[in-house]
């Protein structure tokens, strides 16, 4: 029995794949549990056009980030914050408040949005930020952390 998949199934496949398995796996588990729907006609024709629709938003959703990635290009961060004599800063640069330093520069960017190299900066000196706007985009950010 071909079915459509509308959550992921371990083992399985992934949303919105057809597939074949047995029928008493589609009728008596999968279909009831609704992670499932019996692959008609009609159900692959919505399938094709939902899927059409999710491309031309994907599409768009890349082309802001894109176009957000080349604006923030030029963009240098300097982060103030509490140090030593020999460097060490007293706590860590967090990806929050990198975030908060991007979101001052008029971008708003969340702090989940941050990836930085190792979990949290603990010295002063020049690092390379890395802020994914979007599944296929990255931006690499200089920022420059400083002892107030």
């Amino acid at each position: 029995m071909q079915i459509i998949l509308v959550q992921d199934v371990e083992n399985l496949g992934h949303k919105d794949e057809i597939i074949s398995v047995k029928d008493g796996y589609a009728r008596n588990y999968l279909i009831p549990k609704k992670m499932a729907v019996i692959a008609t006609e009609s159900a692959k024709k919505v399938l094709a056009e939902n899927m059409k629709q999710r491309a031309h938003k994907e599409a768009k959703l890349k082309e802001d980030a894109q176009s957000l990635a080349a604006r923030m290009g030029g963009l240098k961060l300097t982060i103030g914050v509490k140090a030593s004599s020999t460097g060490k800063i007293f706590g860590s640069v967090t990806p929050l408040m990198i975030a908060e330093a991007i979101n001052k520069n008029g971008f708003e960017i969340e702090r989940r949005q941050v990836v930085v190299a190792d979990d949290h900066i603990k010295e002063v000196g020049n690092y390379t930020i890395k802020v994914k706007l979007h599944k296929d985009v990255f931006v690499d950010l200089p920022m420059e952390v400083i002892p107030e």
